[in-house]
This record gives C-alpha cells, sequence and structure tokens, in this order.
C-alpha cells in the first residue's frame, strides 16, 4: 500500500512539475537570436527580455531534461505566441532558422543601405563594404565598386540572421543577373548602353519624379543627352554632390559644386548611381519610345509632372512659367 501511495505521489508531483511545460502559452512572438558559442545563460536571458522571466525559466527547465546545449545552435529562432516552453524548446535546439526580410528601398548611399543591412542580420556596416570592395565579387556582375548600389535593385529578400557579407551579396546579385537577362542586356545595348549605365541613369530618373508613366520620357531624354556628348544637367545629381535631397530649388551657388556626381560640371555619366532603382523603372527606361527631346522642366502646377523640349527656345518658356510659379510661391530653395 505505501508503494502505491508512493507511486501515486511521485506521478503528482510529476504533473505539477511538468504541466506547466505544456500548458503555458508564450505572450507574444519572440524572435530569439543565438550568438556563435552561446551559453544557455544568454539564451534565458534573451527569452526574458522578450517574453518574461517565468517562461524563460521553465524553456530552460525542459532544456535542463533535455540536456540541450546552444552553443552550436548559432541563428535567429521564432517563439511563436502560443507555443508552450516544451514547443519553444524544442524550436530553440532542433528547429528550423527563422528567416529575415530585408526590404531594399529608396537607399541613397551605399552606406546607409549597408547600416539598415547590418541592423537586421548578424554582420557589421564596415564588413559589408569592405566585402564590396572585391573587385573579384563584384566583376561577376559587370560592376565596379563605385556602380555597386546597383545591384541592389529595389525588392523584399529573405536571408537567415546568420548570413556573411559574402553570401548576401551573391543572392542580391543572382536577382541583379535574373534581372540583366540576355533580353534586356540587348534592350540596353540597342540604346547604347551597359547595364551599369542604364542603372545610372535609372536612379537618376527615380530622382526626378514618382510618376511611373513618366521614367521613360525622362530616361529617354537623358539618354538622347549623353548620346549627344551633352551634359545631363540632372538636378538630383546636384543634390546627390551637395548632399542635400530636401533641396527644392537649385541656385547657381549649388551647380558649383565641385563633385564628380554633379553633371553640370562633368560631361557623361556619374561614376556610379546616386540611390537604389527598381525593376519597374528599369523596364519603362527599356521599352521608351524613341523622341527628340533633351530639355525638360518640372511644371508649373507643382503635379509632379514635366514638360518636354526638343529645343532650347521652348524649354525657355517652360522654365519661365515654372521659375515664375516658384516665385509666387516664395520658395527660395
Amino acid at each position: 500500500m505505501a508503494a502505491i501511495f508512493l507511486g501515486v505521489a511521485v506521478i503528482v508531483a510529476c504533473i505539477l512539475v511538468c504541466l506547466p511545460l505544456l500548458i503555458e502559452k508564450a505572450a507574444r512572438d519572440a524572435l530569439i537570436k543565438i550568438p556563435r558559442n552561446a551559453t544557455n545563460e544568454m539564451v534565458q536571458d534573451s527569452i526574458s527580455k522578450y517574453l518574461d522571466d517565468e517562461y524563460a525559466e521553465k524553456v530552460m527547465r525542459v532544456a535542463k531534461i533535455r540536456g540541450s546545449e546552444y552553443g552550436e545552435r548559432y541563428g535567429a529562432y521564432l517563439i511563436e505566441q502560443g507555443m508552450s516552453p516544451l514547443q519553444a524548446e524544442h524550436r530553440l535546439s532542433h528547429g528550423a532558422q527563422q528567416p529575415l526580410t530585408v526590404t531594399i528601398n529608396r537607399f541613397r548611399t551605399l552606406e546607409n543601405l549597408a547600416k539598415k543591412v547590418a541592423a537586421k542580420l548578424d554582420f557589421s556596416a564596415d564588413d559589408l563594404i569592405k566585402t564590396l570592395k572585391n573587385e573579384e565579387l563584384l566583376v561577376e556582375y559587370g560592376l565596379t565598386f563605385d556602380q555597386a548600389l546597383s545591384l541592389f535593385v529595389e525588392d523584399s529578400y529573405d536571408f537567415y540572421w546568420t548570413a556573411s557579407p559574402t553570401a548576401f551579396i551573391q543572392k542580391i546579385g543572382a536577382n541583379y543577373n535574373k534581372i540583366w537577362n540576355e533580353e534586356r542586356t540587348q534592350k540596353a545595348k540597342d540604346l547604347g548602353l551597359t547595364p551599369a549605365e542604364l542603372m545610372t541613369i535609372a536612379s537618376i530618373v527615380d530622382e526626378e519624379t514618382n510618376k511611373l508613366d513618366e521614367k521613360d520620357e525622362i530616361g529617354r531624354l537623358y539618354i538622347n543627352r549623353y548620346k549627344k556628348g551633352m551634359k545631363l544637367q540632372a538636378d538630383p545629381t546636384v543634390k546627390y554632390s551637395v548632399g542635400d535631397f530636401s533641396l527644392r530649388r537649385i541656385l547657381n551657388t549649388h551647380l558649383k559644386t565641385r563633385s564628380p556626381y554633379n553633371t553640370y560640371l562633368n560631361t557623361g555619366l556619374p561614376p556610379g548611381p546616386i540611390r537604389t532603382t527598381s525593376l519597374a523603372t528599369i523596364d519603362q527606361i527599356l521599352n521608351s519610345k524613341p523622341s527628340e527631346d533633351i530639355y525638360m522642366c518640372a511644371k508649373e502646377d507643382f503635379s509632379g509632372y514635366h514638360n518636354f523640349a526638343a529645343t532650347y527656345k521652348e524649354h525657355l518658356a517652360n522654365a519661365k512659367r515654372y521659375q515664375a510659379a516658384l516665385n509666387k510661391r516664395g520658395i527660395k530653395k
């Protein structure tokens, strides 16, 4: 009889110990990042930070029962809302990593892009830029370091937190090569451009307008100027050279800014793009209709669209109307 009571007592004790490990639920999703050579204490601290101490203690109790050690579990793992401590520990010790989404959109400098990416993945911004300076890596994509921003076509990409800078670039680069297939490369060639040159023009076009239905005309205009050996005289390159994209009015003092990116001072294309660009912009330019336009000016109605002109006389008339509209609104810069 005593043995029966003892057995029941043991069962009850086991239930009391194990039941909370089965029925308690995580209050929210929590991405737990386990660094290289992590200790169990480090993992517990991370769980406590994103959930709570009590839940973390129960997860680690399961880990102790199972004999789990996290030193070889370098990665990011998702504890989902509603997971029990038992399920959470199994995810941390045996589950697959959680892919993280990195969105590339409207980056104007490689440094800012690298900082945003480094905030998501487990390498530094300096490590990414240092890797991009490897000429052998970029030559596969027909790019120089000055053109490296071209590689990052605007899109959302999934990576594991543990991805290396090289692996990150190779995945981004695979998409770049997919975009620049034989058909698009031939279209660029028909326009007298390499893919890298078209990417630079596309970056200027994206800074000129958010109007997708006008990007073909603007792109063709800059191609016309480039092929004629004219200065592009693109205001966004001046803003890039000055380092101030908030400028609403380009003054003569801005036009004199010394920079290889200032297309008012330098003939030809800038050394590289002045921002990331999208597939939509690329295709708009590649499929643009021929035109004679070599001048454009923002419309005086401030709609975001432009007036185009093939002659300087027509352009001066357009510019006069726009300048008058700026003055009327008191816009000085």
